[in-house]
C-alpha cells in the first residue's frame, strides 16, 4: 500500500495526495442501490415531460437545448434535498455521483449552469401551468406506486416582500394565496 506511511513504531495512516488516480468504474457502480433516486427512477416516468413542453421549443431555430427532462429533475433533487438555491443545486450536481445518475449526465459531461434553469423559466415556462401539470402527474404516479399515501399534502406559497437592509425592514404578508390540491 503506497498511499500509507510508517510512523516512528505505531501505524498511522497518511493519506498522499492521490486525486489524480484513474479509477475505472461506471455511474451505475458508484450509485448505491438503495439510492432514494434509484427508487424514484424506477417508478416515476418522467418521459411524459417531453409532450407537455414540446410546443414550447422552437424545432428550426436556436442552439441545442437543455433536456427538458433534467431541468425539471434538478427541481426534484432540489426539492428532496432542501438545498436553497439553484446555484447551490448546481454546485453540488457538477460532484455528486448520486445527482448525476439520475440526471444521466456522466463525469467528464458538463452539467447545467444554474442560469439555464433561470433562463428557461422566464423565456419558456413561464405563464405556464407547466410546473403543476407536470407536479400533479408526478404525485399520481408516486400515489400509483405507493411511493406517497396522497391523504394530506400541504404547500406554502406565501409570498414574502423582499428587503435587503437589515436595519429598515417591514415583517408583512404581501399576499397570502392558499390552495388546497386534491389528489
Amino acid at each position: 500500500m503506497d498511499y500509507i506511511k510508517k510512523v516512528s513504531d505505531k501505524m498511522i495512516t497518511i493519506n498522499k495526495n492521490i486525486q489524480s488516480e484513474i479509477l475505472m468504474t461506471t455511474m451505475e457502480e458508484l450509485v448505491p442501490e438503495d439510492s432514494l433516486f434509484r427508487k424514484i427512477d424506477k417508478y416515476i416516468d418522467f418521459t411524459f415531460i417531453y409532450e407537455k413542453v414540446k410546443k414550447l421549443y422552437c424545432e428550426d431555430n436556436g442552439r441545442p437545448s437543455v433536456d427538458p427532462v433534467v431541468l425539471f429533475k434538478i427541481i426534484f433533487i432540489q426539492t428532496i434535498d432542501g438545498l436553497k438555491s439553484m446555484c447551490q443545486t448546481c454546485k453540488k450536481i457538477k460532484v455528486d455521483a448520486e445527482y448525476r445518475w439520475f440526471l444521466g449526465i456522466p463525469f467528464g459531461q458538463d452539467t447545467p449552469h444554474f442560469s439555464t434553469f433561470s433562463k428557461n423559466y422566464e423565456r419558456r415556462f413561464k405563464d405556464s401551468t407547466i410546473f403543476e401539470d407536470i407536479f400533479s402527474n408526478i404525485v399520481k404516479q408516486a400515489i400509483k406506486y405507493n411511493l406517497i399515501d396522497g391523504t394530506t399534502f400541504y404547500t406554502d406559497s406565501t409570498h414574502k416582500k423582499a428587503n435587503a437592509n437589515k436595519n429598515k425592514y417591514n415583517d408583512e404578508i404581501v399576499k397570502e394565496i392558499k390552495k388546497c390540491i386534491k389528489v
